[in-house]
């Protein structure tokens, strides 16, 4: 069995370049797009599994990357963007028309505080950093996009495509949370090594 995991890697994963230095997102919208642009490339791309990231009508999860928030801009219709839930740690930032996710972004004292969340696939060039993991992937069957049974089988497709999956986030992003919480608690302790 087969699962619709995202057109951007149902048929394979295209490797990204280290090289590349951004490019542009544009929403749906057939006129008026708007547009974002990211003066860099992105981080952490994953396929996301959990319920609040914008997907593809049919796709099973989201593909989403980070960017540092100094390298977003907003080039055109910014009145356009509405932000689908204020109380979300992330505030996603989403075309009123198209309802498009443009970009995701952390307001208050988090862990990833100054790094943008956005979706690669609303861009025309190519370069982007590929997908590395899956994250939240049993987060899918909370959203019934998969049944509990079908839940391996959806692991093993990931795995087939090099993405390692998780049920939060990769190993490096949740040692990153754990030392902010450690750091504000004062208990960060200094490396051995």
């Amino acid at each position: 069995m087969s699962f619709k995991l995202h057109p951007s890697i149902d048929n394979g994963i295209k490797q990204g370049s280290d090289s590349f230095s951004g490019g542009t997102l544009h929403c749906h919208c057939q006129t008026s797009p708007i547009t974002i642009t990211l003066s860099s490339n992105v981080l952490h791309n994953h396929a996301c599994g959990c319920s609040k990231c914008w997907k593809p009508s049919s796709a099973t999860f989201s593909i989403v990357g980070v960017i540092p928030r100094s390298a977003l801009s907003i080039t055109s219709g910014a009145s356009k963007l509405f932000i689908v839930d204020e109380a979300a740690v992330i505030q996603r930032h989403a075309c009123k028309e198209c309802k498009v996710h443009m970009f995701g972004r952390i307001e208050q004292e988090h862990a990833f505080f100054g790094l943008d969340f956005v979706h690669v696939e609303l861009s025309g060039e190519i370069g982007w950093q590929e997908p590395r993991f899956a994250a939240f992937v049993s987060s899918t069957i909370e959203q019934g996009l998969v049944a509990p049974e079908e839940a391996e089988a959806v692991r093993k497709q990931l795995r087939g495509l090099g993405l390692e999956c998780y049920d939060s986030l990769s190993p490096g992003l949740m040692d990153v949370i754990a030392a902010f919480v450690a750091k504000k608690n004062g208990t960060l302790r200094a490396s051995k090594l």
